[in-house]
């Protein structure tokens, strides 16, 4: 198996513990568990970035609050099938975990994804003429399996990414970044969420492109991939 697979998406986060451990799921004896990390932006406001994790790197049975992290690992996806449809729930897989006694000025939140358009980019501008384009990038991974990883792009960036076609291999690098918005369920009532996304910084597209009878359509694997 080509090397790139495994190098594809590669993420560095910093940050506080904000939440205890919560059980996901099992796979051969190992427990994989979630947890919260509060991760700093340049400016006052931070992303909330959800962690998958092994039981076999941090002791899950003691509270870890308000402990400082370095993360390193893959910003994954699964599609959880619920009553109202299926919902693309993203986490970032810990490979590497190190404590910190303090947080470093930069606070890093960086990721690296090689991977391929998978849905028609999405252009538009904000009422103050900012330009914005939401592409889905799906990013392979080992045995066969594929994440599917919702990006955000801005000015140029977003201009350029509008204007490729389903199926564009892209490199980008960016943030995690955490975003809350409001939505309106079936019964008329209004809910709090939260979506994450790759803010992209700088992204290039090469020419090869994913065959059409190629492309993995969004599975319904869920955690089973970890």
């Amino acid at each position: 198996m080509s090397d790139r697979i495994f190098d594809n998406n590669q993420a560095i986060v910093e940050g506080e513990i904000i939440s205890d451990f919560e059980f996901s799921h099992e796979m051969f004896g190992e427990g994989f568990y979630m947890v919260k990390l509060r991760v700093s932006r340049l400016s006052v406001s931070a992303d909330i970035i959800p962690l998958l994790i092994s039981e076999r790197l941090i002791d899950v049975r003691e509270s870890h609050l308000g402990r400082f992290v370095e993360v390193r690992g893959q910003f994954r996806s699964f599609n959880e099938r619920g009553e109202d449809g299926n919902h693309l729930i993203l986490s970032l897989f810990v490979k590497d975990l190190v404590f910190l006694d303090e947080l470093n000025d930069c606070n890093p939140n960086s990721i690296f994804l090689d991977g391929y358009i998978c849905k028609g980019p999405v252009y538009r501008t904000t009422p103050l003429g900012r330009e914005i384009a939401d592409i889905l990038l799906a990013v392979n991974r080992a045995y066969s399996k594929s994440d599917y990883i919702p990006c955000i792009c801005w000015g140029r960036n977003a201009r350029y990414a509008g204007s490729l076609p389903v199926g564009s291999r892209v490199q980008l690098w960016g943030r995690i970044q955490s975003r809350e918005y409001i939505k309106k369920v079936e019964d008329n009532s209004i809910v709090s969420r939260v979506a994450y996304e790759i803010s992209v910084n700088t992204m290039e597209c090469f020419e090869d492109m994913l065959p059409i009878q190629s492309r993995v359509a969004e599975s319904g694997n869920g955690y089973m991939e970890c």
